[in-house]
């Protein structure tokens, strides 16, 4: 898909782009795909806000996507669809038995286009099979981290993950973030890279397009008061007074590591993201 953009007519429009949905399919989605999918605004089941900025937004329903692909044997593409809880197109495909269901659709498909789950699959895009099965340098997404949980990794628009090595049962990838990890090589994934490769181009252009996608505004600590943020005060722009930023109930933010010091996977990752 390309990048669509627009003449100047509003000052919004001016730096505006969208993605062209023209090759999409024009059909509504599968009735029996769908979910209702209520909105919580940031809200615990206390009615506490947990996560800020969230609110608004248009009404969405769920898709139901098999992430699994546990469903073995041969299925037609009868759809290319926009979901509007990914970034990633999806595609309706259909088993020779008759059951239909949702997959995140990879960039090379087409609507008529066979594709494969098994071990026995070919290596074609679209194609899921255990990584044991797949040869080395290969590019793939919607992988699992743990067999048989579902694919749980490189599922976002353009996202690929390759695989580069395998040994003594385990699979080494090198994700989209850089970082290089090992995962079982039972582990089932989808040949390919996702779909709607262009997404990070698109420029939202204007404020009311962010609270379509539920998105309130998010005001910096700097210039608050001294009473609602540890950043707020002073007279004209003032530094944070402090060694580093922190968040309105004063830990550390920016930068801060958060991930657990113990973690039973951190054997498996051989080289982190960002790493020197």
């Amino acid at each position: 898909m390309s990048i669509k953009v627009y003449k100047p007519t509003t000052n919004g429009r001016r730096n505006m782009s969208v993605t062209d949905y023209s090759g999409l399919s024009k059909t509504k989605p599968e009735r029996s795909l769908l979910e209702p999918l209520s909105k919580h605004a940031g809200r615990n089941s206390y009615g506490r806000i947990t996560v800020r900025h969230k609110g608004g937004g248009n009404r969405q329903k769920y898709r139901v996507i098999d992430f699994k692909r546990s469903k073995t044997g041969k299925a037609e593409v009868k759809t290319i669809e926009y979901d509007p809880n990914r970034s990633a197109f999806i595609a309706l495909v259909e088993y020779e038995d008759g059951v239909k269901s949702y997959i995140i659709a990879p960039a090379e498909i087409k609507v008529g286009d066979v594709i494969e789950s098994g071990p026995d699959a070919d290596i074609k895009p679209g194609n899921a099979l255990p990584l044991s099965n797949i040869p080395t340098g290969t590019f793939i997404h919607n992988v699992e981290l743990y067999p048989g949980r579902g694919g749980q990794l490189a599922r976002a628009a353009g996202n690929a993950a390759q695989l580069m090595a395998k040994e003594n049962g385990l699979a080494l990838l090198r994700l989209p973030s850089g970082e290089l990890r090992n995962v079982s090589a039972d582990c089932i994934a989808t040949i390919g890279q996702v779909s709607n490769l262009d997404h990070e181009n698109v420029k939202i252009g204007k404020a009311g397009r962010t609270r379509h996608l539920g998105v309130r505004p998010t005001v910096r600590g700097s210039v608050m008061n001294p009473n609602d943020h540890p950043h707020g005060g002073g007279e004209g722009k003032s530094p944070i007074g402090r060694p580093g930023p922190v968040t309105p109930w004063g830990k550390p933010a920016l930068g801060y590591k958060t991930r657990g010091k113990h973690n039973r996977s951190d054997k498996l990752i051989v080289r982190r993201r960002n790493a020197k």
